[in-house]
């Protein structure tokens, strides 16, 4: 058997309305909307950092069905800053459970909450600080 690793690339989600899902990423989630190397049009990358990317794909037209188990999960540095920007634009989280404007904290001191993007896929965001 050969001998290979895999190492992650680009995720890619397919998404409703393209600039509304870029605005998610870039003005919720504050990440950097990055070259578009394949120049298609109805797709957009974003930079996850440390040289992953996301990209955004309008080009197919058939419904997704997704549940919170299929989630991108982020660290946010200043977390308490990131949930005062959301508080600040009516952008709803909750905890696992589902409780909205819920954090959960885990067993080991990492704050968790959980919300979507505007195609409703869901994002993980926890703090890095134990």
């Amino acid at each position: 058997m050969a001998s290979f690793t895999l190492k992650l690339d680009p995720i890619a989600l397919s998404v409703k309305d393209l600039e509304k899902s870029v605005g998610f990423y870039k003005n919720v989630l504050n990440l950097s909307e990055i070259t578009n190397f394949t120049k298609k049009e109805g797709i957009r990358w974003i930079s996850l950092g440390e040289g992953k990317e996301l990209h955004l794909v309008a080009t197919i037209k058939e419904p997704v069905k997704i549940n919170k188990a299929v989630h991108l999960a982020f660290k946010a540095t200043h977390f308490d800053a990131l949930i005062d920007l959301l508080k600040t634009l009516n952008i709803t989280y909750s905890d696992w459970p589902g409780t909205l404007n819920t954090i959960t904290v885990r067993a080991d001191g990492i704050k968790q909450i959980y919300n979507q993007d505007p195609d409703e896929y869901w994002t993980e965001i926890n703090s890095v600080e134990k």
